[in-house]
């Protein structure tokens, strides 16, 4: 897919499912004759259906078209982080089995809890944010080329392009100085010089795009080694108020990023703590 646009979709402010009145609906379509057998498996469908889709912590006032940004994201928990990601998931595999679903779904002992912090989610404040949760800035060892300590998760190139200034910018103001921030997208820059890039270089920050880091990753020139957080920039909207999760492909590709063996362990069960959410 391309690195700027997906499948459309809008954030999850309202429920996706009215569950009260789908049930009217399946209840009217049963038949008389229907065995009771067939409507205890139905209610059961609906009742667990009901558990999945936990009340939206989203509303349209949450959606700050002036910072371009969702605010929905500042009261979040882990928890509630990983259920609303999981929610969107699910809504995205309805020809999925509960198994193949259950593979695709976020812990929530892999999201770091931010809703400490109380700003605004916006670029600007992006250095500060990340020195507040973060320990370890410091720069990487001379030694260790491609192996950043940060990587920052974009939805698109021009969005990656507009992190990376910031963050150019930023960490020095926050006393983080001599930071090597890698632009890891696809706009304007080929697969091909990243993989040198990488191999020749340390990296402190990378800033990329779901495939992109995904395709380096597959090249083997992205290391892991050094990684103590991965940052997704989940809070920005663009001007159709569409997040990273709100659309089809580019959730997918970002979920497909985020459990890769690399990051969570070949049996998932690593990775506490590394997803951040901005």
């Amino acid at each position: 897919m391309s690195d700027s646009e997906g499948e459309g979709g809008v954030p999850l402010i309202d429920p996706e499912f009215d569950i009260t009145s789908d049930s009217k609906k399946r209840k009217r379509g049963i038949e008389p004759e229907a065995s009771k057998e067939s409507r205890k498996a139905a209610k059961k469908s609906r009742r667990k259906e009901r558990r999945k889709q936990k009340q939206k912590e989203i509303n349209e006032d949450d959606l700050d078209q002036e910072l371009g940004v969702n605010r929905a994201f500042e009261r979040m928990d882990s928890q509630l982080l990983a259920d609303y990601i999981n929610a969107r998931t699910r809504l995205y595999g309805k020809d999925l089995s509960s198994v193949e679903l259950e593979d695709r779904f976020i812990s929530a002992r892999n999201i770091l809890d931010s809703n400490s912090w109380s700003e605004p989610r916006t670029l600007d404040n992006l250095a500060a944010f990340l020195t507040k949760q973060s320990q370890k800035l410091k720069p990487a060892p001379a030694e260790s080329k491609g192996a950043p300590h940060t990587l920052v998760v974009t939805a698109s190139g021009i969005r990656a392009a507009d992190t990376f200034r910031a963050l150019k910018a930023g960490l020095p103001q926050q006393g983080v100085k001599n930071s090597n921030v890698a632009k890891l997208f696809a706009k304007h820059i080929k697969l091909a010089e990243q993989v040198g890039l990488l191999k020749k270089n340390k990296v402190d920050f990378g800033v990329g795009t779901p495939e992109r880091l995904s395709a380096l990753l597959d090249q083997g020139v992205l290391s892991t080694a050094n990684l103590r957080r991965i940052v997704i920039d989940v809070s920005y909207i663009d001007q159709k108020k569409r997040g990273i999760l709100d659309m089809k492909e580019l959730h997918e590709s970002l979920i497909k990023l985020l459990l890769r063996k690399e990051f969570m362990g070949d049996d998932k069960q690593g990775g506490n703590n590394l997803l951040v959410f901005y």
